[in-house]
């Protein structure tokens, strides 16, 4: 199960696998069920965005090994790496830019991708609702957020606390069926497995031997509790987004962990006395912030907009992946 490719330091390194999204579709559960297994070493955060974060279409296969192994690996996966067969992070930005997941294969030829898709009139709102938990959107109503996607896809009406403006191209995170098509591509059919939200919810553990196979794992007993991912409101947009996405020159104080993990120049240290209590401080004033979030709305006239505008795609991805979706987007019952 193990890359036969040399990194920087002339050892093998494991394999790699990634869960690359959509969002909001149950990366989260295959994420941490892939992290529980024992022969797996998993990225602290989930999400690195590393890949895409950074730009290696111009940089020589020396030099990247050399700044996946100081920047990607040490950072994000540890001393885990050192008694694991495979390497396994869940950036699931990653489905929208296959065109940089070619710095992966360089590193990975044998690099295995888990994509999970859902019917865009569940999954647009959960998107939203969770930018803004992250500090990433900064328009509280659905509906308005979606009338911005052609004023942001110029660059503006775009957050500056947002971390990947393509996230609020809610029109473009709809076409689901243009961007598998453009993964597969871009890294081969082969290394892909898809898997449809519906079945998460309708039988989980059937979904995860399924990534077990398609990864090569060897059979362990999963026992972690299941958790869904709860949608979370705020009551203040923006103490959410300073402490959610701090500016550059207060990120030292008021980011968190992960964020400063992720977008550091070098890998993080060890916090000191004084940082552990500004980021307990900042985790108290979080939860003080925290309320729960309004349902999930959108108009008729909405609805209808990104039903037209999506179903050709829809049935895009139904060719793609060989599987009936004629019931997403409120068209017809499920079978």
């Amino acid at each position: 199960m193990t890359d036969q490719r040399d990194g920087p330091s002339g050892d093998t390194l494991p394999s790699f696998a990634a869960v690359v999204g959509a969002p909001r579709c149950g990366t989260t559960a295959i994420s941490r069920y892939i992290r529980a297994h024992p022969d797996v070493c998993f990225a602290k955060p989930k999400e690195p965005h590393f890949f895409i974060l950074n730009d290696f279409h111009d940089v020589a296969d020396n030099e990247l090994r050399e700044r996946v192994d100081r920047d990607y690996l040490d950072r994000f996966f540890g001393e885990c790496r050192d008694n694991a067969s495979m390497l396994a992070e869940g950036s699931v930005s990653y489905l929208y830019a296959a065109d940089k997941m070619d710095a992966i294969l360089r590193i990975w030829p044998e690099a295995k991708f888990i994509i999970s898709v859902r019917d865009p009139l569940q999954l647009l709102p959960s998107i939203h609702q969770r930018l803004l938990y992250q500090g990433d959107e900064n328009v509280r109503d659905f509906d308005k957020a979606w009338r911005l996607t052609k004023v942001r896809a110029e660059g503006k009406k775009i957050p500056r606390s947002c971390l990947d403006p393509r996230l609020l191209r809610y029109d473009e995170v709809g076409r689901l069926g243009a961007n598998v098509e453009a993964f597969f591509n871009a890294v081969g059919r082969e290394r892909c497995l898809v898997v449809v939200y519906d079945d998460i919810a309708a039988d989980a553990d059937a979904v995860f031997e399924q990534v077990r196979l398609f990864l090569g794992l060897k059979p362990f007993v999963y026992q972690e509790e299941r958790r869904r991912r709860e949608s979370r409101g705020f009551r203040f947009g923006w103490l959410q987004r300073l402490l959610k996405r701090p500016p550059v020159v207060t990120r030292a104080v008021l980011a968190g962990e992960q964020f400063r993990r992720r977008v550091a120049k070098r890998p993080a240290k060890q916090p000191g006395a004084v940082a552990r209590g500004l980021m307990s401080a900042r985790k108290r004033l979080i939860a003080l912030n925290q309320t729960a979030p309004p349902p999930p709305s959108m108009s008729d006239e909405v609805r209808s907009e990104i039903r037209a505008l999506l179903s050709p795609d829809i049935d895009r991805l139904a060719t793609l992946i060989g599987r009936d979706l004629s019931h997403w987007l409120g068209r017809s019952q499920p079978n």
